[in-house]
């Protein structure tokens, strides 16, 4: 369970989340500072830690568009939240699975600021409304990268498996 801390519309580009003029910084160490710079009250909710982990950003269609730029997801995965939007730009969606953002797919999500969401197997609980919008669940190999923190993890984890074996 979390509260909505922000609400954004569609379209909300790479350049948005991680505005270009800190290109040259691309440490996953470094970006989160840059997190969506140019939307003020965002960025102090996050870059101050005025959220608690598991907290949700939801957004529109077209969640991540623009460029391939994987500091976007970087700078987002510096943060212990997670994404709803309607849907995610193909790139986006490729890159945050690869570093185990957390994501959902929910076309018809409702939520404003302060709501508090359960996700709850293929459906997302709007406690606060009292509704219920059905998830597009990421495939199980897809969910497998995410929930061990990303490609690499997963693939470390894959290893020693199999050295165990």
């Amino acid at each position: 369970m979390g509260k909505v801390i922000y609400v954004l519309g569609d379209d909300i580009s790479t350049d948005i989340i991680y505005p270009g003029r800190y290109m040259a910084t691309v440490l996953p160490s470094e970006t989160p500072k840059y997190v969506f710079d140019d939307i003020e009250e965002l960025h102090e909710i996050l870059v101050k830690g005025k959220f608690q982990p598991g907290d949700f950003i939801v957004a529109g269609k077209n969640f991540g568009c623009g460029s391939s730029r994987e500091q976007a997801v970087s700078t987002l995965r510096g943060y212990d939240v997670r994404i709803i939007a309607k849907n995610f730009a193909r790139i986006f969606l490729q890159n945050s699975i690869n570093l185990g953002l957390p994501t959902f797919i929910c076309p018809e999500i409702e939520a404003e600021i302060g709501d508090e969401l359960e996700i709850i197997d293929d459906r997302v609980i709007n406690k606060t409304k009292n509704k219920e919008f059905k998830l597009q669940l990421h495939h199980k190999s897809r969910q497998a990268i995410i929930d061990a923190g990303g490609l690499i993890p997963y693939t470390r984890m894959l290893l020693l498996q199999e050295r165990i074996k």
